[in-house]
C-alpha cells in the first residue's frame, strides 16, 4: 500500500514514515476512491457525452445554414420584387432628348439649364430670397423666378399654384437629373420640384403625370425613385 500511495498518489516517504497501518489503509481506501470515480475515455457514459455533444454542433450548424439560406431567399425575393417594380415602373418613362422635346413645350425663359446642379439652384434661391424675401418682385421675369424656386424648395399649401391645378392636363413631364428637379408643364401654367419632395399635387394631377410619361436623357435610379415616390402617393 505504501507503495502504491507513493507511486500513484504521489505521497513522499517522508509523509507515510512513522504512519500505522490503519492510517495507511485511510489513505490507501481514499486514493482508491478517487481512482474508481475516475471515467475513461472508452466508457459508454464518455462516448454517449461525446455523441451529444457532437449532435448539438450538427444542429446548431444546421440552424445556423438554415438561417443564412433563409436571408438568401428573403434577399432574392426582394430583389425580384424589385425588379418587377422597376419595369412596371418603366412603362410610365419614356427616353427623350432634350433636342427632341417640343420648341414650344417649355418656354425658354422657365426651362432650367441642364449645365446646373443642386448646389447652383441653392444658391440662386438664397440670392432671389435674400433681394426679394417673401414679398412678390413687381418686374415679370423676377416674379416667375421667385415663384418658380419658393414654390420648389419651400412649397406652401396655400401657393396659388396648387389651388390652381385642378382641371388642368399635364402637356409634359421632364426630368432634369443633373440638378434633381422634374418640370409640368400644363396648359398655361408649370411647376419645378425637387425629386424628392413631396408637393401638394392632386391625385387626377398624380395620375396625369403617370398617364403622359416621365421624361428623361435615359433611365436611372433618380427616375426609379421618382417614379415610385409618385405611385406611393397616388396609392395613399
Amino acid at each position: 500500500m505504501s507503495n502504491y500511495l507513493k507511486h500513484m498518489a504521489g505521497y513522499k516517504q517522508s509523509q507515510l514514515k512513522n504512519k500505522s497501518f490503519a492510517k495507511i489503509q485511510k489513505l490507501f481506501d481514499k486514493a482508491m476512491t478517487w481512482v474508481n470515480m475516475f471515467v475513461d475515455m472508452d466508457t459508454e457514459l464518455v462516448k454517449e457525452s461525446s455523441k451529444k455533444a457532437e449532435a448539438e454542433m450538427a444542429q446548431e450548424s444546421s440552424s445556423k445554414r438554415a438561417g443564412e439560406e433563409l436571408e438568401q431567399e428573403v434577399a432574392k425575393k426582394r430583389k425580384m420584387e424589385d425588379d418587377k417594380e422597376k419595369e412596371d415602373l418603366k412603362q410610365c418613362f419614356e427616353i427623350v432628348q432634350d433636342d427632341e422635346v417640343a420648341i414650344d413645350a417649355i418656354p425658354p425663359a422657365t426651362k432650367p439649364a441642364p449645365i446646373f446642379d443642386r448646389e447652383d439652384l441653392e444658391n440662386l434661391w438664397k440670392l432671389v430670397k435674400a433681394k426679394h424675401g417673401y414679398t412678390m418682385p413687381e418686374e415679370a421675369y423676377e416674379r416667375v423666378l421667385w415663384g418658380d424656386l419658393k414654390v420648389m424648395f419651400e412649397p406652401h399649401i396655400e401657393d396659388a399654384v396648387w389651388r390652381n391645378l385642378q382641371g388642368h392636363k399635364v402637356k409634359l413631364w421632364r426630368l432634369y437629373d443633373s440638378c434633381g428637379v422634374h418640370f409640368v408643364r400644363f396648359n398655361n401654367m408649370h411647376i419645378y420640384m425637387l425629386v424628392e419632395k413631396k408637393y401638394y399635387l392632386t391625385l387626377p394631377t398624380i395620375t396625369d403625370m403617370l398617364n403622359k410619361k416621365m421624361q428623361a436623357d435615359y433611365w436611372n435610379e433618380m427616375c426609379y425613385q421618382l417614379l415610385k415616390l409618385m405611385t406611393k402617393q397616388l396609392k395613399k
